[in-house]
């Protein structure tokens, strides 16, 4: 049967109140004129929770000039090895005895001109080195740093040397008796022979180190360092990356 006007426009006023929330109505969402949604409390969702405070998004590390450290000698720090070789059969008879080597190492920044530096050991004309060394059995990491820091750099006048040891920066592991090593394990390595963990050290304002007479201290530029594993290798080459995620306070 045909509908008038009248009739046409009292449909449509009855399919606009239904599509509002009326009586009836259906869909989605409910709004609160359905009588099952306004008797029942609303659940938030809750999302993943971050921690955004500004300390842990922004770590920063004060760096002080390089002028204001004074640099004195003593007696030379030998290697335990006498040659490459010597030293990986070392660590293959070790391994033999108490399993996989631990060791450490520290990055020591300052800045000169206005840019960030790292101290290295050098010895020689073109190896360098970071502060550092072997872990003993059970030995605890940071500590076993500070004692390694303080045996390399310590000064001799019997001041206690304060080593203040921020942060991880890397872990690299070396896979079998050889010189590479990686900042992963290879999936194929269930044994490593041994794991390098990388610590930023937070240097005081001002500090007096003894260098052995064998190395110099250096400081090196990160944009020197950036991709240049020929000249320094491949874990020296690396910190400018892994130094990034921090922000530099130049003192």
């Amino acid at each position: 049967m045909a509908m008038n006007s009248s009739q046409v426009k009292a449909q449509h006023l009855q399919q606009q109140n239904n599509m509002a929330g009326g009586v009836g109505a259906s869909g989605w969402p409910r709004t609160r004129g359905n009588s099952q949604s306004s008797s029942t409390p609303t659940t938030p969702i809750d999302g993943p929770k971050f921690n955004t405070s500004s300390t842990a998004i922004n770590r920063i590390i004060n760096l002080y000039p390089l002028t204001n450290y004074i640099f004195g000698t003593k007696e030379p720090l030998f290697e335990k090895d006498p040659s490459v070789p010597a030293r990986f059969q070392r660590i293959r008879d070790e391994f033999e005895k108490i399993g996989m080597r631990r060791s450490v190492e520290g990055i020591l920044l300052v800045h000169e001109h206005g840019l960030p530096h790292v101290l290295l050991l050098q010895l020689g004309t073109t190896f360098f080195k970071l502060p550092g060394g072997e872990l003993g059995p059970g030995e605890d990491e940071v500590e076993g740093l500070k004692r390694l820091l303080t045996e390399t750099l310590g000064r001799l006048d019997g001041v206690k040397q304060e080593w203040h040891v921020e942060d991880i920066i890397g872990n690299w592991w070396r896979p079998n008796f050889e010189p590479p090593q990686y900042p992963y394990v290879p999936p194929h390595i269930t044994k490593p022979k041994e794991h390098k963990r990388l610590f930023l050290v937070q240097l005081q304002e001002k500090a007096l180190f003894a260098v052995p007479k064998n190395y110099k201290l250096v400081a090196a530029p990160l944009f020197e360092l950036y991709d240049n594993s020929q000249g320094y290798g491949p874990i020296i080459s690396s910190l400018p990356q892994a130094l990034c995620r921090f922000q530099f306070n130049y003192m």
